[in-house]
C-alpha cells in the first residue's frame, strides 16, 4: 500500500510535526479506517521529541508514520512560527476519545491494546458506557516484555481476524511507536500510540487539571503523581527539550557575518 506524503507541518528539534487540528486529526483517521488502510498515527510530545534526537533508530520509525500530532503544549509552541501561528495541542487522551465518539457514529470497531487486564476492563466498560454504539472488537493485555515471534503472530492473528479499523496501542513510548510500524500493512487499521490515555479514560491515574494542560504544565502534575517512575525522566527530557530550544532561538537571531 502506498503512503501518501505527510501534510506540510514545521520540525521540531528536527522531528517533523504534521500542522493539523483535533477534529481535521480524527477525522483523517476515521476516514483511513473506514477504508480498510493501516496507517500510523503518532501522539508527539517532549519525552517522543527528545528520545528522536537522541536515537536515530527511532527517529526513524516516527518519521515513517503517516501523522505526528504536537500531543503535549511545548511541541505545540515550538510549531507556532510563520506559516503555523495557531497551532494547538492534539493530545492522545482527547484524539482517542473522539475517536471512539466517531467510530459509535460510523460503526467503525474499535480493539485495545496495551496496559493491565483491570485497566483494559475499566477502560471497555467507561467507553461503552460513553458510547454505547462502540463496538470493541477485542483486548489484549501483553506481557511486560517482549513477546515471543509465536505470540507476536498470534496477537497480529487476533486483531487482524477481530475486523478492528481503530487500534489503541498503550505499551509506552518508544516501544508502541516501533510496534505499530512493524506491523503496518499486517493489521489493516489505522493505530495510534496511545500511551497514558488508556490509564486517564479508565479512570486508574487523574489526569491534570485543564489549566495545567494549557499552561503546558501537565508534565508536573505527571511527576508529582508518579514521582519515584517519571522524575528522571522528566529531568532529563524536559531539561534537554528547553536547552536545544534555547540554543535554537539564539542561534536564528545571531548575527550572520559577512561570507
Amino acid at each position: 500500500m502506498d503512503h501518501a506524503p505527510r501534510q506540510a507541518g514545521p520540525a521540531v528539534l528536527g522531528t517533523r510535526i504534521d500542522a493539523v487540528g483535533l477534529e481535521d486529526c480524527v477525522e483523517r483517521m476515521i476516514a483511513w479506517a473506514r477504508r480498510g488502510e493501516s496507517r500510523c498515527v503518532c501522539a508527539c510530545n517532549v519525552h517522543t521529541i527528545v528520545s528522536a534526537r537522541l536515537n536515530p533508530d527511532f527517529a526513524s520509525v516516527i518519521a515513517s508514520a503517516d501523522l505526528c500530532v504536537p500531543d503535549g503544549a511545548p511541541v505545540a509552541w515550538r510549531m507556532r512560527r510563520p506559516g503555523f501561528p495557531r497551532q494547538a495541542r492534539v493530545s492522545g487522551p482527547e484524539v482517542m476519545w473522539r475517536c471512539c465518539e466517531r467510530a459509535a457514529e460510523s460503526g467503525v470497531p474499535v480493539f485495545l491494546y496495551g496496559s493491565t487486564d483491570a485497566t483494559l476492563g475499566r477502560l471497555a466498560a467507561n467507553l461503552q458506557r460513553q458510547f454505547p454504539a462502540l463496538r470493541i472488537a477485542g483486548c489484549v493485555a501483553p506481557p511486560f516484555r517482549a513477546l515471543t515471534a509465536g505470540e507476536d503472530a498470534c496477537v497480529t492473528r487476533m486483531i487482524a481476524e477481530s475486523g478492528a479499523r481503530l487500534v489503541f496501542v498503550a505499551l509506552g513510548c518508544p516501544k508502541q511507536e516501533a510496534w505499530m510500524l512493524s506491523h503496518r500493512n499486517s493489521i489493516r487499521a489505522v493505530m495510534l500510540g496511545a500511551g497514558a490515555a488508556f490509564d486517564f479514560l479508565a479512570g486508574t491515574k487523574r489526569r491534570a487539571p485543564r489549566w495545567m494542560r494549557s499552561a503546558g504544565l501537565e508534565w508536573l502534575h505527571r511527576l508529582c503523581c508518579e514521582p519515584r517512575r517519571l522524575w528522571w525522566r522528566y529531568l532529563t527530557t524536559n531539561t534537554l527539550f528547553l536547552a536545544w530550544s534555547l540554543g535554537e532561538l539564539l542561534g536564528a537571531r545571531a548575527p550572520r557575518g559577512e561570507p
